[in-house]
Parts: C-alpha cells; structure tokens; sequence
C-alpha cells in the first residue's frame, strides 16, 4: 500500500491576515484535506474554517498533537497516512516544524516512508532575521532562555560570546507576558556596543521591528510589547 502525504501547512501569524500572507496553494490544499494533525483543535478549527469555508468542520478528523504527546500517539496519529491518507499539519501559529512540535511529526514520517511536503508561508523566525540586519548566513535559535533571572543572566552572557565571537546572529523568543523582564534583563546583561533587535507582532498592522545597539536602546527606551508575540536577536 502506497502511503499518503504529510501536507505542513502554514498559518498565519497575525489575525486577519491569510489573505495578505499565504499564497494560495495553501487554503486550496486544506480545502482538499479530510485529515489534519493540529496543535491546538480550537485553533485549528477557526483557521480552517477561514482559509476554506466550504469545508464542512464536522465532517473533517482532527488529532492533537503537541508538546505533551509521546512517541506512541505520534505513531498513532500517523498510521492513517502510512496507510494511504493524505494529511495535513497546522501549528497554531506560523510554520509547523519551525520551534514546533510539528518536527516530530515530520521526523516519524521519514521514518514510515511518508513523503512529507512543506507549503510555503510566514515563519516569524525568518521574518525577524530578514529584517534585524544582522547575520543571516550565520544563526542559532534558542527558543526560549531560562526563566530564573540567576541563570538566565548567564544564558545571555553566553549568547553574547558566541555572536561576537563567531559573528553569529543569537534568536530567542518569550512568553508575551514576560517581554518586558526580558528586554530589562538584555539591557542590564549585554555591553554597549552589541546589537539587539526586536521584532514583534510581525505581520499584524502594529508590527514592530527595530535593531539598535543596546547603548541605543538606553537611551532611547524600550517599545512597550507586553503580550505581543516577540522575537529577540542579538548580534555584531
């Protein structure tokens, strides 16, 4: 028996947006779609039925798999496509795969000999690169850095080594709550002279995206993005 494909489908980062930041070939392959591999079936829910509202949400089989799933129900949610259905997989924001538990679900496709095929849209990460001015033939994504001040100040001092050192642009992101102790604790940690860019609500009408040394920043204070989906990158 042939296997399905494995579909990874983006989302958008920013509501209201579809229409200015997927091509096409996206809501169309959804609306092909019976079988979806979610993050967040709420979520997934509302954004299926935007990009595609002739498809009838009952109708549609929708798995959650996230952060918390283990390798069984990994291999669970794939065994109707090794058995020849086609899938789709949506995060619940930008591009599955990317900082996402959608990974997993691609690394076990590979596995189970299931072509796996990505479609094209935002990823925040690459937005936030393409726009810092920083080093993008060079990079590191950290996700997230400690929450402990203690140890987190010493994550910080480390990412600054290697960014001088190695001229490497450093990538992390926050819980929207905490960006502010974030950017507090940036500012206390790293010298002068380093580069620090923050890029928030990308692709929303309040984007915000701006790189400045950190003396820069001082001098000028911090944007206020409290609860606002955030990347940071530091660099030369």
């Amino acid at each position: 028996m042939t296997p399905g494909t494995l579909y990874l489908l983006p989302t958008v980062l920013a509501d209201d947006t579809a229409t200015q930041v997927l091509p096409a070939q996206v809501p169309a392959q959804i609306a092909a779609l019976r079988y979806f591999l979610v993050e967040n079936a709420r979520t997934a829910r509302r954004f299926i039925k935007q990009v595609a509202p002739e498809q009838v949400i009952e109708d549609l089989r929708l798995t959650v798999i996230d952060k918390d799933s283990t390798e069984a129900q990994i291999q669970a949610a794939l065994a109707p496509v090794a058995a020849g259905q086609d899938a789709g997989v949506l995060s619940e924001a930008g591009c599955p795969g990317v900082a996402d538990p959608g990974a997993e679900l691609a690394r076990r496709a590979h596995q189970l000999g299931i072509r796996v095929v990505p479609l094209v849209g935002p990823s925040s990460l690459l937005l936030a690169l393409m726009a810092s001015g920083m080093n993008g033939q060079s990079f590191t994504f950290h996700g997230y850095l400690p929450i402990d001040r203690g140890r987190r100040a010493a994550a910080v001092k480390q990412l600054e080594r290697v960014a001088l050192a190695q001229h490497q642009t450093q990538l992390f992101i926050e819980t929207p709550y905490r960006n502010m102790p974030l950017l507090e604790d940036l500012l206390s940690q790293l010298q002068p002279s380093t580069r620090l860019c923050i890029a928030a609500s990308l692709t929303a009408p309040n984007e915000y995206v701006r790189t400045d040394t950190v003396a820069g920043w001082k001098k000028r204070g911090l944007p206020e993005i409290h609860k606002q989906p955030a990347v940071f990158l530091v660099g030369q």
